[in-house]
């Protein structure tokens, strides 16, 4: 992965509103998906989910002379042909995409180390979990929101099992609340290992060290269910991992919906749909990270 920039693959239906020709894909087939692209190929699509998170991502450029610090790449199951309406979309919106891969129907995660993407986002569970089995960072985005007009990009992680593992999860799952505690009580000076979204986490930790605390067009937090006394261990791990995060709120199993809404929260990643269920309720973005054991159940 590039040590230089932030790189972020997203699909076409995550970035735009597709779900009028998906439907055609899942009811009439591929034939028929393809001939309503072409015939539609010069009509603008809406935005999708995860429209304004890529615009606020290509915005950071604007903020930083010379090289570009985050890269936005598409990966879509259209076909190059039928891939022509979400260029002329790109192009009319004027959004900084230039780098594609269009699959023909394939799944595209495996592309995701060959461009170097810290994360892919996708409106297709399917691909997502496939990528999170191989071992790259993805999110399902589920639902969308009115974006926040302030100009600072603002996103928000689960812990356990999204920038951590989910070592800690599986205690809790399996023998209890109390066991957690007094296994997080016991390992508190022993760094958690990382999750799925730890070296996105980690690139856009990088960037942040490009500007002054207040004024960086980045700012993150910690949005985790966890209390004291096992919030100690959390903030221990990103010391050892040499990782700012801005804001960490501690909720004690507290809904997280209204701490999102507070933090003003472009995106939400959480590796529960109930959370970001709480996230969508709301009106706040939210990526599903499919990984880890309350997943497996």
């Amino acid at each position: 992965m590039s040590d230089q920039k932030l790189v972020v693959a997203v699909s076409s239906r995550a970035l735009f509103d597709l779900d009028e020709s998906h439907t055609i894909f899942e009811t009439q087939g591929k034939e028929a998906f393809c001939r309503y692209q072409i015939e539609h190929e010069n009509e603008i699509l809406q935005p999708g989910f995860g429209f304004s998170l890529v615009k606020k991502f290509l915005d950071i450029n604007k903020a930083f002379p010379g090289a570009p610090l985050v890269e936005i790449i598409l990966l879509s199951q259209n076909s190059a042909d039928t891939g022509l309406r979400i260029f002329n979309s790109i192009n009319h919106y004027e959004l900084a995409i230039t780098r594609a891969a269009f699959t023909s129907g394939v799944s595209p995660y495996e592309y995701i180390p060959a461009f170097g993407a810290h994360l892919f986002l996708s409106a297709n569970n399917e691909d997502v979990r496939k990528a999170l089995a191989a071992g790259y960072a993805a999110a399902t985005i589920v639902s969308g929101a009115v974006a926040n007009p302030s100009p600072q990009l603002r996103i928000a992680f689960d812990g356990d099992a999204v920038l951590f593992s989910d070592e800690s999860e599986r205690i809790y799952q399996q023998h209890g609340l109390a066991a957690f505690a007094a296994n997080e009580r016991s390992e508190a000076h022993k760094p958690l290992s990382g999750g799925p979204l730890k070296e996105f986490l980690s690139a856009l930790h990088r960037i942040q060290t490009h500007f002054d605390q207040d004024i960086s067009p980045i700012r993150t937090a910690l949005v985790t269910a966890r209390a004291a006394p096992a919030h100690e261990r959390v903030v221990r791990t990103l010391r050892a991992w040499g990782i700012r995060i801005d804001e960490a709120l501690f909720l004690g199993g507290m809904s997280k919906g209204a701490f999102l809404k507070a933090f003003g929260a472009d995106i939400f990643f959480d590796d529960q749909k109930g959370h970001c269920d709480s996230a969508e309720q709301h009106q706040v973005a939210a990526a599903h990270v499919p990984h880890g054991v309350t997943n497996q159940q």
